[in-house]
This record gives C-alpha cells, structure tokens and sequence, in this order.
C-alpha cells in the first residue's frame, strides 16, 4: 500500500499519514496484510472518518525522510502523522545524534503545517553492542519529552522476539505479526484520533 490510501471520503476526510521505512510499507507482504492496511480497515469498520496514506519507503533512512517530508505535507495535508523511521539508520551503525537532529526536524516541519504526531519507538537487535543499542532506543522517548509528544509505543515489541510472527531475515514481522503491531500502535493513536477530526 506504498503510496496508497484508503477509507473516508477523500475530499473532505481528516488524513492519517504513515511515513516510514519498509515496516510500514508492507515488505515481504502480500497486498492487504501490512499493519497500516489492516489500520485503515479498522477505522472504517469503527466509523472514524479517516483516510490513511502510507508514504513508508523500503530502505528508508532519516535523512531521506527529512528530504522528502516537506513535499509529502504539502501533498496530502495530514491531521496526524505516524512517523515510523530510524530503524535502517540504527542497522547501519549511522551517527545517533543525525539520527535524533532528523527526527527531530521531521517533527518540527509537521508540526509547523499543523499535523500532530505520533512518533513510533525503534529498537535494534543487540548484537550492535549495549551502548549503541541503549542510546539508540533511548533517543524516541527524549523526542517524545521535548518535542511533548505521545510516549513512543515499539513497533515491534509484541513480535521482535518470536521467530514464528517474524520473516527468514528476522528484522521485517510476517503477516502473522502484522495485527500485532497493530494492536501496539492502536493505544497511543485512540486518544489522537478526536483531536485530529478538530
């Protein structure tokens, strides 16, 4: 559903924005399995009025969300964005304090145009080393307290660690592990989805 949308009527209904790498952008999925598809059907079903646009990129890093974030605003003028990046900035060892400044600079420009945010926490596998893998996680909730964020649900706490809801590469969640990450993100968002209808 990269790229894609659906749910609500498109002129008129407050939209959700995912923006994120290959997590959310359903890799390794067949068409209707990822977490934001089955987020999109789930708001139907309960009657909010939403539409989703998934704008997650496989192989994403900040830095390319910083560079493409201020053109997907003006595009889709979202009331609420899902940011889900880092995670690909983190397997590639980049530098923490680039990963937080582009974080923080995605945050900024959406909260600038108006769009409140709900920033999803990342964690790395630990055989990068505690020091990097700590000050990695710790970075999502730094953000959440300066920039007075949602504190930051982990994407993939329900399933990092079950091999059977994750795929061969065990780093991307299979469909079995897709409602799960629904179900972790669907608390923090609840609470957001009136103020994003104001």
């Amino acid at each position: 559903m990269a790229g894609g949308e659906a749910g609500g009527d498109s002129s008129t209904a407050p939209t959700i924005l995912v923006f994120g790498d290959s997590l959310s952008a359903g890799y390794g999925l067949a068409p209707g399995e990822g977490w934001v598809e089955l987020l999109a059907r789930r708001l139907q079903q309960r009657g909010y009025p939403h539409r989703v646009v998934n704008a997650s990129i496989s192989g994403d890093t900040t830095a390319g969300g910083v560079s493409r974030i201020e053109a997907t605003l003006r595009q889709h003028r979202p009331a609420l964005l899902l940011l889900e990046l880092g995670a690909n900035d983190g397997l590639r060892g980049l530098s923490l304090g680039a990963l937080k400044a582009n974080l923080s600079s995605i945050i900024a420009r959406a909260k600038a145009s108006g769009t409140r945010v709900l920033l999803l926490g990342m964690a790395l596998p630990p055989n990068y080393g505690p020091r990097y893998t700590e000050r990695f996680s710790a970075i999502y909730g730094e953000l959440a307290a300066e920039q007075q964020l949602p504190k930051p649900p982990f994407l993939l706490e329900r399933v990092a660690l079950d091999p059977a809801l994750m795929q061969a590469d065990n780093l991307h969640p299979n469909a079995a592990g897709q409602p799960l990450l629904l179900e972790t993100v669907w608390p923090a968002l609840l609470p957001l989805l009136p103020l994003s209808m104001q």
